[in-house]
């Protein structure tokens, strides 16, 4: 039998955790090809972004670029920094030559929670493939122990444990093993993966929060 018919031969319970495990595949996939596409794309941004605000003479020229660069998590670090400076440096009642940031704690903690916001936009949905890889292969389990029941109430009931009446009990009982290790291996490899990413992408933020300060401390303190 190949493994389409054993699926249409298991039990109600079988078929019932074979689909939740399909599902929970479906969706890691689904994640990971979306969260590769965002997280590649927030990269090459990032890297046009630092190119762009290293070589400008002007926030309002980085500024200008935003809009086109948005997936990269530090145009939001900058933009915040940016709404603040603006905000103390038009409330002073002077002229743009005079006026300085007088908190230039303020600005930092405005990029700390600018920070902290597109971190939480690049891990999201990977919590999910954490859940897929631990949980599915305990689906699965509970897939092979209900299958081996099966397999032992059939010799019980014929009194035989020839290979025609195990078979197809324990036959069941691997398909949903191999299941649930197949929902889950990529699951872990993936989030592993994706979640180094993020590291990386983390550490940015931070080297340019860093600049950043300096930056305005440099030139408006």
């Amino acid at each position: 039998m190949n493994p389409f018919d054993i699926v249409l031969d298991s039990g109600p319970v079988s078929i019932v955790v074979l689909l939740i495990l399909f599902a929970f595949s479906l969706v890691s996939w689904a994640i990971i090809f979306s969260k590769w596409t965002t997280l590649r794309k927030a990269e090459s941004h990032t890297v046009a972004f630092l190119e762009i605000f290293r070589r400008s003479k002007k926030f309002s020229e980085v500024y200008a670029v935003c809009n086109q660069l948005r997936t990269s998590p530090l145009v939001g670090l900058f933009l915040s920094g940016y709404s603040e400076l603006n905000y103390q440096l038009k409330n002073q009642g002077k002229s743009e030559t005079e006026a300085r940031v007088h908190n230039l704690e303020s600005v930092a903690r405005s990029l700390v929670r600018a920070s902290n916001a597109e971190g939480l936009k690049l891990e999201s949905r990977l919590t999910f493939l954490a859940t897929t890889g631990s949980a599915t292969p305990f689906i699965g389990l509970f897939g092979t122990v209900w299958g081996i029941m099966n397999a032992f109430q059939n010799i019980g009931a014929v009194q035989s444990a020839n290979i025609s009446v195990v078979a197809p009990g324990v036959s069941e009982a691997l398909v949903a093993t191999a299941a649930g290790l197949a929902a889950a291996i990529p699951a872990v490899i993936f989030y592993n993966f994706f979640l180094n990413w993020v590291k990386r992408l983390s550490t940015q933020m931070d080297d340019f929060a860093l600049e950043y300060i300096n930056i305005i401390e440099r030139n408006f303190t």
